[in-house]
């Protein structure tokens, strides 16, 4: 099937598969080693494998570029994560034979970005990154990876679980700016995401029947979801819709920006400064500097996610216990 010859002083092997011709040299000037290499190529031939040189032309950028094209193609709502992942696994990893890539060099990753401060959630999201960057080339017709090296996780220590107490959400909403407390007050009883609420249109919403749904598709795992309005929520809906009617340019979205020309934008530091009147800590982390500035004085504060976790305890609990309608 193959044959050694010598180019200088270095061995070289040349055998085929499939009628076409694969030369590489084990870089050795031992005739044994070249005997050895010839043997393991001709090997994985019989077993119907592609010859390992295939796997070594292959670099880590192309099977990137694969994995956020198969993110497009998909629309899956999670593209700007991937792409934020790739981007710190490119810094590593660009240039590298895929064949390189192996559990000793991940755990040199992990080291690395560990020693320039990322998060172990955030580690953990560029790793599940590469993993399915990796399992996607092995899964190619030829596949672009051979085997797929074992990606050991790190142990989340950083996960949020906050809650909000009714008196406290009551106190944020006081100290928010107006454009916010309707939206704020959605959020804390219906615990949809952020993206789900600022995105809301009115064609989501019937008054008549105080139903407001989202569509399959609409949501981060694709399913449909309905929410009832209370009696609270319903006179919030119809002051919105009769506020609308009075502008001059009709908007889609239900919650408006404080010009009240769209969807709400980024609302951080107007919910970091109710935080703060409120006495319940900084809020979000805004840039490292922010962070260094209120961490001395203030405790971590509450986000609006938290009111994810907060809407599903409150539906559980008895209304008379958490002072809510929900």
């Amino acid at each position: 099937m193959g044959s050694i010859y010598k180019r200088g002083n270095i061995f070289w092997i040349k055998y085929y598969r499939n009628g076409k011709p694969y030369r590489e040299s084990p870089k050795s000037k031992k005739e044994a080693d070249a005997k050895r290499l010839l043997k393991k190529r001709e090997g994985e031939i019989a077993q119907g494998k592609l010859p390992g040189i295939y796997f070594d032309r292959i670099r880590f950028e192309e099977l990137a570029n694969d994995f956020l094209s198969d993110y497009r193609i998909n629309q899956r709502k999670s593209v700007n994560r991937a792409e934020n992942s790739v981007a710190h696994l490119k810094v590593f990893f660009e240039g590298m034979r895929v064949t390189n890539i192996t559990s000793p060099v991940i755990q040199k990753y992990i080291e690395t970005r560990l020693s320039e401060g990322a998060a172990n959630a955030t580690i953990n999201r560029e790793l599940s990154a590469l993993k399915r960057v990796l399992n996607l080339g092995a899964r190619q017709t030829p596949p672009k990876v051979e085997r797929v090296p074992y990606i050991p996780m790190l142990k989340e220590n950083n996960t949020r679980k906050g809650f909000f107490e009714h008196g406290d959400f009551l106190a944020l909403r006081d100290a928010l700016p107006s454009y916010l407390k309707d939206f704020t007050t959605f959020a804390y009883k219906v615990g949809w995401r952020v993206s789900e609420i600022t995105s809301l249109t009115w064609n989501q919403v019937d008054r008549k029947q105080g139903i407001v749904r989202l569509e399959v598709g609409e949501t981060k795992n694709d399913e449909a979801r309905t929410v009832y309005l209370d009696d609270e929520l319903k006179e919030i809906f119809n002051h919105l819709w009769e506020a609308r009617k009075r502008n001059s340019k009709l908007n889609p979205n239900v919650f408006l920006s404080e010009k009240g020309n769209g969807q709400i934008q980024d609302f951080r530091k107007a919910w970091n400064a109710a935080c703060r009147k409120a006495g319940l800590g900084y809020g979000y982390k805004i840039g490292k500097k922010y962070v260094e500035k209120w961490q001395e004085k203030l405790p971590s504060g509450p986000i609006l996610h938290d009111f994810r976790r907060t809407a599903v305890r409150n539906m559980i609990r008895p209304a008379s216990s958490n002072g809510s309608q929900c």
